[in-house]
Parts: structure tokens; C-alpha cells; sequence
């Protein structure tokens, strides 16, 4: 049995799928131990990545930024990445994967909630949420407020992954392009990834 084997045997009862949500304590830190290495996830949050096609001056903000996987591949294209999670245990992660890029100053990582992003207007190119839409409280009206902070043309990535039983593909497209439209967005596209079960991208620009 491998260490994300035995990792998973011991977190199962410990938190289950609400670790994936608000990660916290030894639990939590599991949780995040999961998300960083299983090999689904780390594929899922670069291909996103790729997909912004991110340029070397532009700033870039994602939200929920969980363990930093995606916050690594941003780092490694962006001017600057600013990772925001609602999670202290997963900011500290965060901060340990992407140490070197923290300390020169191309990654800033803040402990904050979707709800309290405090940032100017205009401040990023490009933003990014992987599998955390479904926990924003009025996404819509989240939405709005992250097309104050791109700049006019800044593009936004939406990716989800469906694991309940009975979410379809064709749904979660439809989810996430009805409330980007919805927020103001336009320019809507869909990709997929083929995985098991597939991941959805949606990305669209703001006006």
C-alpha cells in the first residue's frame, strides 16, 4: 500500500468530504496531502492553466487555491499569482510548495474567503477556480465582483470535475455557463478533459 493509500484509509473517517470543503486540523492537512499529489488532481489544475494562456507580464488570481498545484503552474508563466483560500491549513501548504516563488515575490498567498477579496479594481489579467464554485455562497454575485477585479478583456477559467451521482458533463457546462453570462461575462467557451468522470473548463471574458 502506497502512502496516498494509507493516507486516504486513515482520512476517510476523519472528515471525509468535508475536508475537501473547509480543510482543517490534522484532517485537513491530509485532505490537502491528497489534493496535491493524486495525480487526477494535479493533471485537472494544469491543463486549466494551460488552457488561460497565461503571458509572462500578466497577474493572475485564483481562488481557492487549495495545496498550490495550480498556483505552481501559474507561477512558472505569470508576473505574479495571487492564491486566496478560505483555508489556513491549506495556505500553509501553499506556501511550502511554492516557497521559492513566494520569497521572490511572484506568488502571494492570503487566508480569505470569496466573499472578502481585498483587491482594486482592475488589479488582475486572468483568474482561475478549479472545483469551488459549488461552495460560494450567491456565485453570481461573486462572479460580478471578480469581473471588477479583471482588467476589461480579462479572461476567467471555471473547472469542474462532477462526482455526485447523477451530475452529467452537459449539466455542469450548463451551470457554469448560465451564471457567467449571468455575472456579465461573454465570450464564453467549454473544454473538455478527458478523465474519469470528465473535467469541464468553461472560460469567458469580462466586459
Amino acid at each position: 500500500m502506497n502512502v496516498l493509500e494509507r493516507a486516504l484509509r486513515w482520512w476517510g473517517p476523519r472528515g471525509g468530504i468535508a475536508q475537501f470543503h473547509r480543510p482543517t486540523g490534522i484532517p485537513g492537512h491530509v485532505a490537502g496531502l491528497i489534493m496535491g499529489r493524486r495525480s487526477s488532481n494535479v493533471t485537472r489544475n494544469r491543463w486549466a492553466v494551460r488552457l488561460l494562456d497565461i503571458q509572462p507580464s500578466e497577474r493572475v488570481l485564483e481562488l481557492g487555491c487549495g495545496p498550490g498545484v495550480a498556483v505552481a503552474a501559474l507561477a512558472d508563466r505569470a508576473a505574479l499569482v495571487v492564491g486566496v483560500d478560505h483555508s489556513s491549513v491549506m495556505i500553509r501548504q501553499a506556501r511550502h510548495r511554492n516557497r521559492s516563488a513566494v520569497r521572490a515575490g511572484r506568488v502571494r498567498l492570503v487566508c480569505a474567503s470569496v466573499e472578502n477579496l481585498a483587491f482594486g479594481e482592475g488589479s488582475f489579467d486572468a483568474a482561475l477556480a478549479v472545483n469551488t464554485l459549488g461552495m460560494w455562497p450567491e456565485p453570481v454575485a461573486r462572479l460580478r465582483e471578480l469581473a471588477r477585479l479583471l482588467r476589461p478583456g480579462g479572461r476567467i477559467a471555471l473547472v469542474s470535475q462532477p462526482r455526485q451521482p447523477g451530475v452529467t458533463s452537459a449539466a455542469v457546462v450548463e451551470e457554469l455557463t448560465g451564471v457567467l453570462a449571468e455575472a456579465g461575462f461573454s465570450r464564453l467557451r467549454t473544454e473538455m478533459l478527458d478523465l474519469d468522470p470528465p473535467v469541464v473548463c468553461v472560460l469567458a471574458v469580462s466586459d
